[in-house]
């Protein structure tokens, strides 16, 4: 049998060393303004603005994934929180940085099959291999710090196998450190997106999401509280190791391939199932999914939502707190007063601010526009619309934003909210938001 611990064998696919990864990701910034020095040039020469701007950004959107994609870790990884709110770029802007953040979501270089055998042989024993019937060692899917393996295992039961990348820990911390530097070049991808608070979040749950075992406990109670649903599935685990998973194999349409090419019904299902997922969660599980990108989501051929990587959730014991259903309906309803004692109340509003009610309304009531009536259709247009409100430094809704304080504790709900209505309108679903917020939402409806 072969020795899988050979310290002869290295994975090339990862740069490990901090100072190869810091030189990758200093490439961005650099390339970048590179090429825009050379898009003057062009200019002089007498190409339009139009045709510059495309070029560059094709070109900067292919060495965005070639840098991250290859880096994987904490790089892949903000590049997936980045992919989700692709819908807010502008539409002349978008489509270079589509392709490639969707590329994102599904694709990463390979670690060797003999690297993959021996994490699994350090993680479930150097007999690993009686454990399957059978193994495939061509990984079917990549994530930002492992990849996945469809297998058999010894009772007949067909496996999705997750394999750590080593040196991911390493790498994750590496690369968060230098992305935070270069936090204020991300923020031009995605206007009226926060990035350097992303980037701060992702650092600090990333050992959760380098623990599989934490991930797989996390799986059991999701899969537990959605059993039997009609709607929604969740892989129940099989096994699981510190840096191994082994969850049942699920075949199903890729998110991205219904954003890219579904058609409208299942385009409205995949909406309406994902919003039910978010809300519901934390009620049935107490638990939030903290990462809604694409590649986490597929629909079935029955018709379900198959959820997968619970790596990242949000402890919500209590449920959602009450008190953001409560705003939420004020803002609808237009009570400024109301709103503007609960924002002061929940330290959303700091004591010393001299914001008004009317423009902390004006400022919140057009979030609330999808629950105004019974179905709403989510587009791009809506997204890029508000994006566009929020993040015009012209505007008073940008000074607004900027005054408003978001506590710590509800970062996490308030990035899984935005990342999934992002989501949805990359399907552009048509979804009864209202009906499913009312019914899940702590303070919506009373």
């Amino acid at each position: 049998m072969t020795d899988f611990r050979d310290p002869g064998d290295r994975d090339p696919a990862m740069p490990r060393k901090g100072a190869a990864r810091t030189a990758k990701l200093a490439s961005l910034p650099l390339g970048i303004a590179g090429r825009a020095v050379g898009g003057w040039g062009k200019r002089l020469a007498g190409q339009s603005a139009e045709q510059v701007s495309a070029t560059l950004s094709a070109k900067a959107a292919e060495q965005l994934f070639e840098v991250l994609g290859t880096l994987k870790g904490g790089a892949m990884k903000f590049g997936q929180a980045l992919s989700v709110f692709e819908a807010a770029v502008p539409d002349d802007m978008a489509k270079p940085y589509r392709e490639a953040l969707t590329k994102l979501q599904a694709a990463a270089p390979p670690m060797s099959a003999r690297q993959t055998h021996r994490v699994l042989a350090e993680q479930l024993g150097r007999t690993w291999s009686s454990r399957f019937a059978s193994f495939d060692d061509e990984p079917a899917a990549a994530a930002s710090i492992g990849q996945v393996h469809r297998a058999v295992w010894h009772d007949g039961r067909e496996v999705a196998v997750k394999v750590q990348y080593p040196g991911a820990d390493e790498a994750l911390r590496s690369d968060l450190r230098q992305l935070q530097r270069f936090s204020r070049l991300f923020q031009a991808f995605v206007p009226g997106t926060e990035v350097k608070p992303l980037l701060a979040e992702l650092a600090e749950r990333m050992n959760e999401e380098l623990d599989y075992q934490a991930e797989a406990q996390h799986q059991r109670a999701f899969a537990k509280a959605f059993e039997g649903d009609p709607g929604i599935l969740v892989p129940h685990v099989v096994a699981s190791a510190p840096k191994v998973v082994v969850t049942e194999w699920v075949t199903g349409t890729p998110l991205s391939k219904v954003i890219a090419d579904g058609d409208r019904e299942t385009r409205n299902l995949a909406g309406r199932l994902l919003a039910e997922f978010h809300y519901s969660a934390p009620e049935r599980v107490h638990l939030l999914h903290s990462d809604p990108h694409p590649g986490n989501f597929m629909i079935t051929d029955d018709d379900r939502l198959c959820v997968i990587d619970f790596g990242g959730v949000a402890r919500l014991p209590d449920g959602i707190p009450r008190h953001l259903g409560e705003m939420t309906r004020l803002a609808l309803d237009g009570e400024s007063a109301g709103l503007m004692r609960l924002l002061r109340e929940n330290r959303f509003i700091r004591p010393e601010s001299d914001l008004t009610a009317d423009e902390v309304l004006a400022y919140l009531a057009p979030f609330t526009e999808p629950l105004a009536e019974p179905t709403f259709h989510f587009t791009r247009r809506w997204m890029q619309k508000q994006a566009g409100r929020v993040g015009d430094s012209r505007g008073n809704d940008f000074r607004v934003g900027r005054s408003l304080n978001l506590p710590p504790e509800y970062l996490m709900i308030h990035r899984v909210t935005a990342g999934s209505t992002g989501i949805l309108c990359q399907l552009d679903a048509a979804i009864p938001a209202r009906g499913i917020v009312e019914r899940w939402q702590p303070g919506f409806a009373a």
